[in-house]
This record gives C-alpha cells, structure tokens and sequence, in this order.
C-alpha cells in the first residue's frame, strides 16, 4: 500500500517519462508529415515504391517461412531427446544469436557462404558452377534464417516441454505410432504457439536493416528502411524519404495489430506433478532423424560463429585495438552505450512507478486506467515507429538550425534507449513487481525515508536486475547500426560504424578483426545479464 505522496511521485515520474517519450517520437512524426506533404503524397504511389514494398513484404514472407519450418523439426528432436550429451549447450548456442549485433552475424555468414567462402569452395569442389549467392534475395533470407531459427526452435520447444507428462503415459500405453504423436500432442501444441512466433518473426523482418543494408544486392532487393536510409544518405531526396517513413509506419501498425489478435499460448491440461519422461523415438530411424536434425542446426548456427573467430584472430588485433579510429569510436560507442542504458532503466523505473501508483488506487477512473495504458504504450513504440524512421523525423527537424552532426550522438543515445526500452521493462518490472509485494509492509511498519529505504531495502534485492537491464541495453547499443546509420560521419563513428566503413572500402581484414573484438564485448555484457537474471530468479 503506497502513502499518498509515493503515489504522487509515482504518478509525476510516469507522466514525466510518458511527455518524454511522447514529445520525441510525436515531434519526428510531425516532421515527416509537415515536410513538403503535396510533394510527398506524389512519391507514395510510385513504381518505385511499389516495388520496395513488395520486395520488403516478401523477403518477411519467405524468411518467416523458412525460419519456423527449419526450427520445428529442431524444436521435436530436442525435445524428443532431453538427456543427451551437450544438450544444455546446443539450446545455450541458439540464445547467441540473439546477443550478437547483427553486422556480426552478417560478416561470418559472408565468411561461410560468400564468393570465398568455405561453403561455396566446398560446392565448387563437388562440381556445381553456380554456388549459392550471399548477396540479394539469398542471402537475406539465410542471414534471417540464421538469426530467427533459433528463437523460432527455443519458443517451439518451451510449448513442447510445457505439455503434461501424462500425455507421453498415455501415447505409450495406447502403442500410438511416431506420426500419431505427432498428429495429436506434438501438432496441436506447436500449432498454439506458431502464429505468435511467425508474427514476431515477421515483424523483426519486415524491419530488418543491416542485413539487407550489408547482403542486399542493389536496388532489385532493398527493404523500406534501408531505401529511407539511401534516399536521406545517398540520394537526398527528402520527399522520397518522407514518403517510404510514412509508408513503414503503417505497415508496422498492420503487422502489430496483426500480431494482437493472435491467441496468446497457454498450458492447457491438468498434471499430477510427474516428471516428464516420453517413450517415443526410440527406434533408430527417428534417433538418425533427430540427431541429423540437431547436428545440422548446430552446424549451421556454429560454422558463421568459427568464421567470425578465425578471420579475426588472423587480423592484427593488438595494431587494430591499439589504433586511434578503434579507440575514438570504442569511447564514442561506450559513452552513447552508457547513456542509452541508463536512461532505457531510469524511463523503465518511470513507467513501473506510474503503472504502480495507478494500480494502488482503490477506485482508478477512466483517466487514471487510460495513463496506465499510455505507460504501457510508450515501452514498445519504438516497435511502431522505427530507428530509421526516428532519425529520418529529426534529420529533417534539426536540419534548418545548422549541422545536424552536433546533435547526432545525443539522438542515437535516445534512438538506441527507445530500441532497448521493451528488453529493459520485461526484465524490470517482474522483479521490482515481486519485491515490492515482499517488502511494502516492512518499509511502512519501519518509517523509512525514501532514501533509506532504497539504500537499506531495496538497492541489495534489486541490484542484479538492474545490472541485467543496463548490461543488456549497452549490449543492443553498443552493436546497433540503425540508429546511427545516418548520422554517421568523422565526427561521429561508432564501432559498427567503424566495422561497416572498413567492409565498404574492402579492408576486409581489419573488418573482421574489429568484428571479433565488437562481438567478444556484446557477448560479455550479454552473459553479465544472464547471469545476473539468473540468479535473481534464484534469490
């Protein structure tokens, strides 16, 4: 039970964050609608247009395929076999996707399945004259597998482990064949819990901007965001710009609401506590299945990873480390990757505090559960309204006052801490939920101040998610390449900026040696917030 002056705090803090928020992402919008509109509405339906657009909707279409059709027969086998040796390391493997920043990813797929590359030399070998191609529609589509499986086969399987040990009793007693099982467990589990996955898949696609930036072949395969991104960089055509933003953002809006109307995944069916232990797939037809299923995948995920290392260990890391570009942009990296972190859990603890004090009222009014709603909102707008978008708004917005590049590292620091805000209030408001119902009664029966209180109560429980949220806001910051796509420059690089700026101008080793060290700091602060998540789930 919070006292009335906590509850206004908390009210004065939310609202505080929910202006914030509201005023820049409001004020790049306004930008791009007030900016030459007649001009604009004249780009928006062009061939042009039509054909990014297509060609975005349609890389999302196949990569969301191919993601959830691969990870489902990866979901099953692991599943199918809980106790075999390296089995925690494999399902640990394909949560490092998701830690690494993508232009990495990018650069070990180009070093397994690129012109050189050890895949393609290999198929050259074996006779075949055309070898897959990383550049284009193929090569976006393998870097969206390559990222996506893995969450798609992790989410398959928390659906498939959460189904009652009963099921696996009865399938054996009733001597159900191994398409059966399928048939009626296995299917209608996964099939709960697809659309939500294809939906999110789909979404992180649609959006995709590195990928298609570094692996796009020209103009016959580039999505929304990177052709913004061209026509403000490149081009400079502001309409153009204009009108392809505007054009994201409603395909964004289809898609999220899209994804609101799919059922959300429950544990349906009554257990008695047993652990689960299943009896089919003991022939060796399904064991050979699903050990070619998981050595597969493993290989897949593994092979760009091996590259990333091995390119960069060839490199001259220490001349590289050493360098003055890699130390004005590692500095220029951690100053923005601080920032964004600090203000992704200080924007968090706003909205949790806001959200807080609205729910501690007895009778909250329609205003009050409106505010509520609007803080929840705010968490996941950058969802809606994109990084390039973002910086497309205030490029335009700030370019009458003069260099838009004085600007630019404070825009990338919020840009990069909007990106980060969702992760950081899935991670925040859990934990600080929970303490604060273990430790409301004691903290009012004491008489602490607000000071004390946070000193003696609350900063010993809730350190480590804290540290969990920052570590993994810097992460997303510190590889992120969006935000800073367009106000890149001498004055301002970043290290992904660095990266990409040695991979435009061919100087593919020192590419692949800053990679390395890029991807070995993003894992470290990723393995700092797993850490610190796990064992606050055990505290």
């Amino acid at each position: 039970m919070l006292t009335r002056a906590e509850r206004r705090r908390g009210i004065g803090w939310g609202l505080l964050s929910l202006i914030g928020i509201g005023l820049f992402v409001g004020i790049a919008i306004v930008a791009l609608l007030s900016f030459d509109a007649g001009n604009t509405q004249s780009r928006l339906f062009t061939a042009y247009t039509g054909r990014i657009l297509r060609f975005t909707l349609l890389q999302a279409v196949l990569s969301t395929l191919l993601s959830v059709v691969f990870a489902l027969p990866v979901a099953l086998a692991l599943a199918r076999r809980p106790r075999f040796p390296g089995r925690v390391w494999v399902i640990r493997l394909m949560a490092l996707p998701m830690g690494l920043p993508v232009l990495i990813g990018a650069l070990g797929l180009i070093g397994i399945w690129g012109r050189q590359g050890v895949m393609n030399s290999l198929l050259l070998k074996l006779g075949l004259e055309q070898p897959v191609s990383i550049y284009g529609l193929s090569g976006i589509l393998l870097a969206h597998v390559f990222f996506n499986l893995p969450l798609a086969a992790r989410l398959l399987l928390a659906a498939l482990e959460r189904l009652p040990a009963e099921y696996w009793l009865l399938s054996s007693s009733l001597g159900m064949k191994p398409f059966s099982v399928f048939r009626f467990i296995e299917w209608p589990a996964a099939r709960r819990v697809i659309p939500g996955i294809a939906g999110l898949i789909f979404m992180l696609c649609a959006t995709s901007f590195t990928l298609v930036l570094v692996l796009g072949g020209g103009p016959a395969a580039t999505t929304l965001e990177v052709a913004i991104y061209q026509s403000l960089r490149f081009d400079f055509d502001p309409p153009r710009a204009i009108a392809l933003s505007l054009l994201q953002i409603g395909i964004t809006a289809l898609i999220l609401i899209a994804i609101s109307l799919f059922p959300a995944p429950d544990d349906s069916g009554i257990t008695a506590g047993r652990a689960t232990r299943r009896f089919d797939g003991r022939t060796w037809p399904a064991r050979l299945w699903d050990t070619c299923a998981i050595l597969l995948a493993t290989a897949f995920l593994v092979l760009p990873l091996a590259s990333i290392a091995a390119a960069g260990v060839h490199a001259n890391l220490w001349n590289l480390a050493t360098s003055p570009a890699f130390l004005r942009a590692a500095w220029t990296s951690f100053v923005i990757a601080l920032s964004a972190g600090l203000l992704a859990v200080l924007t968090s603890l706003a909205i949790i505090a806001g959200r807080g004090a609205v729910a501690d009222m007895k009778r909250a009014g329609g205003t009050a559960r409106t505010f509520s709603i609007s803080l929840g909102g705010m968490s996941s707008l950058v969802l809606l309204v994109p990084p390039v978008v973002l910086g497309t708004g205030w490029f335009l917005m700030l370019r009458p006052f003069g260099d838009v590049a004085r600007f630019a590292p404070a825009l990338v620091a919020i840009i990069n801490m909007l990106m980060a805000l969702p992760f950081v209030m899935r991670v925040l408001a859990p934990a600080l939920e929970t303490h604060r119902k273990r430790t409301a009664r004691l903290s009012a029966s004491l008489g602490l101040s607000d000071f004390s209180r946070a000193w003696r109560i609350d900063l010993p429980v809730l350190a480590k998610p804290l540290l969990t949220a920052l570590s993994f806001a810097m992460a997303l910051s510190l590889g992120d390449l969006g935000a800073v796509a367009l106000f890149g420059s001498s004055e301002l690089t970043t290290l992904p900026w660095l990266v990409y700026s040695r991979l435009s101008s061919y100087r593919t080793d020192d590419a692949d040696g800053l990679a390395l060290i890029l991807g070995i700091i993003c894992l470290a602060l990723t393995m700092i917030g797993t850490a610190g998540r796990r064992e606050a789930g055990h505290g």
